[in-house]
């Protein structure tokens, strides 16, 4: 049986920081990045249109909701008080999720530092 598997990126830049680290560190220090997440949307049947899904449709729900983190400060945000890339993937997947049953990965990176977190459902 075949499995097809569709993927959108999307970037935002914000701010964080790590208030359980010992004073003095630099992670406890406002400090920001440029952020890259990825969806991805697992499917073995495709629709009408010869499609897993509506890769457009996908694009906008990705960038919705990284536009909601966009310069602003993650630990603002219900579920990124303590805004590690692993708390990251599970933001988005709790947004995606709903409207996307094939979400099988999720992957935050920070492209300028080389670091990135996956999480495969």
């Amino acid at each position: 049986m075949n499995q097809f598997e569709i993927t959108k990126a999307a970037t935002f830049d914000a701010a964080h920081h790590f208030p359980n680290e010992p004073d003095g560190s630099p992670y406890r220090r406002m400090h920001g990045h440029s952020f890259q997440v990825e969806a991805t949307v697992r499917g073995v049947t495709l629709d009408g249109h010869g499609w897993v899904a509506d890769l457009g449709a996908l694009d906008r729900a990705l960038k919705a909701a990284a536009e909601t983190l966009d310069h602003g400060l993650l630990n603002d945000h219900s579920g990124l008080e303590l805004p590690t890339l692993e708390h990251l993937c599970l933001w988005f997947v709790n947004r995606l999720q709903p409207e996307w049953p094939g979400l099988c990965r999720v992957t935050v990176a920070r492209p300028t530092i080389h670091e990135k977190c996956t999480l495969t459902l």
